[in-house]
């Protein structure tokens, strides 16, 4: 243990659920998850979850679709991924088990975590799909974790959401779930 983290204060979930503002907690420690989101970013959000949303209708009656919730992966890691498919029932008022798809846009403030430590989460918690897009929005990741390891599929998209690209890739998750 480094000397820094022997005096930071070590914060859960209950600490968590009394601060203002928006925030993630790794290991224990806080980020936050500011500034708010550009306009682009809720854009992107808001489409893939509308397309999501529109090809599950077709081809799983069971899951579900959220924008950020709280997912409780321990009682010192909380996480709010930009968008995640759920497909059992949510009985607590957080996701307390690994959602079967995650959603990460990536912004400049939170590309190291997103790439890096909660990607890391997603494959210890055996997330089947981390799906991100980068900054630019110039092309997608579909990241399937398969034998505990990432296979990377990239679909080249440009600027604009693109509903069949999207949907293709959620038929190629939902027809070869396990």
């Amino acid at each position: 243990m480094s000397v820094a983290h022997k005096y930071l204060p070590h914060y859960t979930y209950e600490g968590y659920c009394q601060w203002e503002g928006n925030w993630e907690v790794i290991d224990g420690i806080p980020y936050a998850m500011s500034p708010s989101p550009v306009p682009l970013h809720q854009l992107v959000n808001m489409n893939l979850g509308a397309t999501f949303v529109n090809a599950l209708k077709k081809g799983c009656e069971k899951c579900k679709v959220y924008m950020p919730i709280d997912w409780k992966v321990t009682e010192d890691t909380i996480v709010q991924p930009d968008l995640l498919i759920v497909c059992k029932e949510i009985q607590k008022k957080f996701l307390d088990f690994p959602p079967v798809l995650v959603v990460e846009i990536i912004s400049p403030s939170s590309a190291f975590n997103d790439r890096n430590l909660k990607k890391e989460i997603y494959l210890s918690q055996k997330v089947k799909y981390y799906f991100f897009h980068t900054k630019k929005l110039l092309y997608r990741l579909l990241l399937l974790l398969r034998f505990k390891h990432f296979f990377k599929y990239i679909l080249l998209i440009g600027l604009n959401i693109k509903q069949t690209s999207v949907s293709s890739v959620l038929a190629i998750i939902f027809v070869n779930k396990d």
